[in-house]
């Protein structure tokens, strides 16, 4: 059996119920961490309806989080659901705020495969969400 996350007609991923659950249980224990509702609708009759807007922020939110921690713990267990969320945005053609440290100000950037999510020099584990990211996105049936 599996659960499909999505925005309207548009199936963003077809998740296991048990990885789907887990995804959903992530997403509630780590809100508290932005002050901000995950985005994520109740799961009825095995459909997550994403809004795609609140949950674009809560994702920025958890990014920003997590950039500005250096404890390895927290890291660890954000990293999982971050990228995996990455991968949703993606498919969903969502825009994510970066921060540019030059000038100090938020930004907006395209979340796509030819200019991937966070752009270099931007977040310093670039390389490490490409590839978990990528590793995702390959796992993720849509």
């Amino acid at each position: 059996m599996s659960q499909y996350f999505q925005v309207g007609d548009q199936v963003l991923w077809n998740a296991s119920s048990g990885v789907a659950g887990l995804f959903m249980r992530s997403a509630e224990a780590l809100s508290p961490e932005t002050g901000l509702p995950t985005g994520l609708g109740p799961m009825e009759s095995d459909e997550c309806e994403i809004d795609l807007a609140a949950f674009t922020a809560f994702v920025s939110a958890l990014i920003e989080r997590y950039e500005r921690s250096n404890h390895p713990i927290l890291h660890s267990l954000m990293e999982g659901f971050i990228a995996t969320a990455l991968v949703l945005l993606e498919r969903g053609g969502a825009e994510l705020p970066e921060f540019d440290a030059n000038d100090g100000r938020w930004r907006d950037v395209q979340v796509s495969e030819h200019s991937p999510w966070p752009a270099a020099g931007q977040v310093r584990d670039v390389e490490r969400w490409a590839t978990l990211s990528t590793q995702h996105a390959r796992a993720m049936p849509r």
